[in-house]
Order: structure tokens, then C-alpha cells, then sequence
């Protein structure tokens, strides 16, 4: 890992007001490179096996995959599209054919030693990037309402409370290949914050309210803040929520 900072984080999974669990996320160590670590989120959808059961995949295949990663040898970007190839895959066998099809998003970065960050992301699971409390990068996601953004015809805030912001455009099993959007961050920096999370927590928050909390916050404090502000503004009808947030502190 580059000097100057070190690295600490946090993970944070809620119900929410659903009455089943579909997001899963993992957040794990290089089981020989220190400073190298994979964090994934995924929202299942598709009835209450089949949502599970993608999201389960996904995060199956991410395990596997992450223990015969090597740092030295392969490419970050490469190892993630082949975390979502073989998760849309598998995904596709296991329909269930009693419920909806299962699906599910993705929403990955990559961090190696070197302190270079790889991410990938399929759908409307999220990837921010802050440098303290304001943002450097984040995902686009894959759905009805951003197509709706890039074309002007809405702003972000209309997105967040159109009646179709659930919509998405890609998403892994589907009949059709994902559509996957792709990062690279060179050098992460002192200073600097990730977050990969499902929709139920960036639904209820504007990007300065996440950047505000995130900088301010130690990393286990800010995954508690930001889903008990998120169960408190959902009123009840609060979706599943994940996230994994991993910050860059400066030594002192």
C-alpha cells in the first residue's frame, strides 16, 4: 500500500421496511497482498428465492474469483468483467421458473497496493469516489430515469422521485449482455473515500449530505449514520440497504 495514508472501513446491511433480504455485499482482504482488497455490492430482484439467490451469486462468484486474483499478474478491469460475465451466467441457469427471473446489480471497486482502484458497476448500485466532503467521481447508473437525465428532460433531484426511478436498463441475467460502465482511479490520495452502495441508501440523500458524512465521519460511524438517516427519511417504506464504505486517512 502507498505511504501516506491508512486505510480503514466499514460495511452496513439493512431490511430495511421489505420483508425479505436482497442486497448482499462482501468486502474482503487479499488472502496474500496486503493493501489489496475487493468490495462488492448487489441488489437482488425477483421474487423473494430469486433476488436472494442472484445476489447470492454474485457474491459466490466474486469470492471465488478474488482467491486466484493476482495483484502482479492481471488486470483490474479485466478481473471484474469477468466477476460480472460469469455472475450474469450462472444468474441466467439458476431462473427461478416458479417466480421472476433473478436478477441483479453490481456495484465493485478494486483497490491494489499500489494504491490504483479499479471499478466496475451494472445497473443502479452505486460507486462514489470523494476527496474529503466533495465528490471526485461517481457510477452512472443504468436505468429509465438517467436516460431521462442525459437527455435533459429531468434533473437528478426529479429522478430520485419520478414514479419509474426503479426501472433499469441493464442488470445481470437478463437475456441481453449487461451493460457495464468501468473506472480506473491512478492513485488514491489521503483524503480520499469510497462507498459502493444499493439504491436504498442514495435514494435519500443529495451528493453534498453524503460527502458531508462520509468526510466527517470514522468509516463505521458513517455506515450506521447513513442507514439509520435513510430508515428515518424512507417513513416506513424503506427498501433493503447496503454499502461499504473504505476511507484513505492521513497518518499523523
Amino acid at each position: 500500500m502507498a505511504t501516506g495514508y491508512r486505510l480503514t472501513a466499514s460495511t452496513g446491511i439493512h431490511k430495511g421496511d421489505r420483508e425479505y433480504q436482497q442486497d448482499q455485499l462482501a468486502l474482503i482482504k487479499h488472502r496474500s497482498v496486503n493493501g489489496c482488497i475487493l468490495a462488492v455490492v448487489a441488489d437482488g430482484m425477483g421474487g423473494r428465492s430469486g433476488g436472494r439467490k442472484a445476489s447470492d451469486q454474485v457474491m459466490l462468484t466474486a469470492k471465488q474469483l478474488f482467491e486466484t486474483y493476482d495483484p502482479n499478474v492481471d488486470d483490474g478491469t479485466t478481473f471484474l468483467s469477468q466477476i460480472i460475465q460469469e455472475a450474469h451466467t450462472v444468474i441466467q441457469l439458476t431462473a427461478v421458473s416458479s417466480e421472476q427471473e433473478p436478477h441483479s446489480t453490481f456495484a465493485a471497486f478494486l483497490i491494489n497496493a499500489g494504491g490504483d482502484c479499479h471499478w466496475a458497476h451494472v445497473g443502479d448500485s452505486r460507486i462514489y469516489h470523494f476527496h474529503g466532503d466533495k465528490l471526485v467521481k461517481r457510477s452512472k447508473d443504468h436505468s429509465y430515469v438517467q436516460t431521462l437525465v442525459d437527455k435533459g428532460e429531468i434533473t437528478e433531484d426529479q429522478a430520485n422521485v419520478h414514479p419509474k426511478s426503479n426501472m433499469l436498463t441493464s442488470c445481470l441475467g437478463t437475456d441481453t449482455e449487461p451493460v457495464t460502465g468501468y473506472h480506473l482511479i491512478t492513485k488514491l490520495r489521503p483524503g480520499d473515500v469510497l462507498m459502493a452502495c444499493s439504491d436504498g441508501v442514495w435514494h435519500y440523500f443529495s451528493t453534498p449530505e453524503l460527502g458531508a458524512a462520509l468526510s466527517a465521519l470514522p468509516a463505521r460511524d458513517a455506515t450506521e449514520f447513513l442507514i439509520n438517516k435513510a430508515r428515518t427519511r424512507a417513513q416506513g417504506g424503506g427498501d433493503n440497504l447496503s454499502l461499504v464504505v473504505v476511507k484513505f486517512e492521513p497518518l499523523t
